[in-house]
């Protein structure tokens, strides 16, 4: 009964993550926050990224850690399994490439606004569409990869299998939302890219 209740707790408290993420993330709250507090709107990204660690990290010290391990691999299977999360890191890596770290972070952002070239309008972030490198086989290719990184483990105990498993559907519903934004901001040429390029995992459409 208290593993029941400690896998209810890690996932109440990842929802709870979750949510505040995915609400101070979506255009409604930037547009007020914009229409309120203008002057907070160049800044919102960088304290969105900070919530979001801090958040992370009180769901990550506050949820239980059952003393329960799914498996612990032995040699040389704990040492081959770290190829497929070395390739799945070189993923994240190529697909960061064509991020804007500046814009990502939020000090792009700031730069701006120092150098009066903030456009409100745009909310906190200057957004460009990319659709090569990775982005020609899936949607959302650093998301796919993190999947990846994430799950291929030497060990495995029931609280990583549990908040794994959140992480990953958080990743695809996360997803939805982002391109209900991507498809306001992109129109037609986005929508076509939907129907052209697999969402999450290369080479199948769901």
């Amino acid at each position: 009964m208290s593993i029941l209740l400690d896998l209810i707790l890690i996932i109440l408290l990842f929802f709870l993550f979750a949510l505040l993420h995915t609400l101070s993330a979506s255009n409604k709250i930037k547009k007020l926050i914009g229409e309120t507090f203008p002057v907070i709107l160049p800044f919102y990204r960088l304290i969105y990224n900070l919530l979001s660690l801090i958040s992370f990290y009180i769901f990550y010290r506050f949820a239980p850690k059952p003393d329960i391990e799914i498996y612990d691999l032995s040699y040389p299977w704990d040492l081959i399994i770290l190829l497929p999360q070395a390739l799945s890191l070189a993923g994240i890596i190529w697909a960061l490439k064509y991020f804007d770290l500046k814009e990502f972070t939020g000090i792009g952002q700031i730069i701006r606004w120092k150098n009066k070239g903030y456009i409100n309008k745009e909310l906190d972030e200057h957004k460009t569409l990319h659709i090569g490198g990775p982005y020609k086989f899936c949607r959302h290719p650093l998301y796919f990869f993190s999947i990846l990184f994430i799950g291929f483990r030497p060990t495995m105990s029931l609280f990583y299998l549990t908040a794994f498993i959140c992480i990953s559907i958080y990743f695809y519903i996360g997803s939805l939302f982002e391109e209900e934004k991507l498809v306001e901001s992109f129109g037609e040429i986005y929508l076509n890219y939907q129907r052209t390029t697999p969402r999450l995992i290369p080479f199948l459409h769901f």
